[in-house]
């Protein structure tokens, strides 16, 4: 088990890092800061494989499935931080995007030692989640070997889910587990087998690139602006009208005066001040458009 653990990339010594403890930290900031610069290319040699993985989940979720981020310790944090910005950004239901993650939520802060050993786990959590054959679940591993997500992807393929892995090594043993398999090679760590690092990295940049790239096709962004946010604070209240009145030309003080009528739902507000029509018209409207600004509009104002 060492020695295979050993001869994966993501356990080698970097050697450009070989004498890191005797570093000034300049250097060390300037060594960490290089590799980085590595990852970005190891994510763009992988972008045909990320659009499929993107195709896919964008099928689950226009059919009403959910998408579901499966690993443990820093993959699973990052499966984490990805599904938690989702409604926030994108007024999703929590139930959309969702993580299980190795030790249960308790190790998202602490290391809970083992269970990401145990790939039954990875079984059980998904089947507590009643996964159906309309969902998607994506195993996080950086070694490409770790049970836990392991598990998950071979209990969604018996449920017929699709399945995509993503992992930092060549020939991963998840890899043939998913019907989109992606191996991003950021090579050795600057911190050898530290894979919170480059491998972390990496893997953060391509699940905002599934979940960005996923909601602008389900009509959640309209240009570049977020026309689902959710204006749960007085932040992005503020946003929400910055949005309505980028879009429309209003000022801001109709901005938030629509904003107030439409319950602080952004997509409503443009709709009701472009078209001049009422909230539940517009709710209409959007329903119509299938959540697409520019088609709500137009559609709203066939009716007036």
């Amino acid at each position: 088990m060492e020695k295979e653990l050993s001869g994966l990339t993501t356990e080698s010594r970097n050697p450009g890092s070989m004498n890191l403890s005797e570093l000034p930290v300049p250097d060390i900031l300037r060594l960490i800061n290089n590799e980085d610069k590595k990852v970005a290319s190891a994510v763009e040699n992988v972008l045909p494989e990320v659009e499929q993985a993107v195709e896919l989940i964008f099928d689950s979720l226009n059919q009403g499935g959910r998408l579901f981020y499966a690993g443990a310790g820093t993959s699973g944090r990052v499966g984490v931080i990805d599904a938690s910005e989702c409604p926030p950004t994108f007024l999703t239901p929590p139930e959309m995007v969702q993580t299980i993650m190795a030790g249960g939520t308790e190790a998202f802060t602490e290391a809970v030692e083992g269970s990401e050993d145990n790939e039954g786990q990875g079984i059980k959590d998904l089947q507590s989640k009643k996964l159906t054959n309309k969902d998607v679940v994506v195993g996080i591993t950086a070694s490409g070997r770790t049970p836990y997500p392991i598990g998950a992807l071979k209990y969604a393929r018996e449920v017929r889910a699709s399945t995509i892995s993503l992992s930092c090594n060549s020939g991963s043993v998840i890899s043939p587990l998913a019907d989109c398999a992606i191996e991003v090679i950021v090579g050795p760590e600057v911190l050898t087998g530290s894979t919170r690092m480059k491998a972390a990295t990496a893997h953060k940049m391509i699940l905002n690139m599934f979940s960005t790239t996923v909601m602008v096709k389900l009509g959640k962004v309209h240009e570049n602006l977020m026309v689902d946010v959710h204006a749960s604070n007085h932040k992005l209240k503020q946003r929400a009208i910055y949005i309505v009145s980028e879009i429309t030309q209003a000022s801001s003080a109709e901005a938030e005066e629509v904003l107030r009528r439409a319950e602080w739902q952004v997509k409503p507000a443009i709709v009701m001040y472009e078209a001049g029509v009422t909230f539940p018209a517009a709710l209409q409207a959007i329903e119509t458009g299938k959540g697409f600004v520019g088609e709500a509009v137009a559609s709203a104002k066939k009716e007036v």
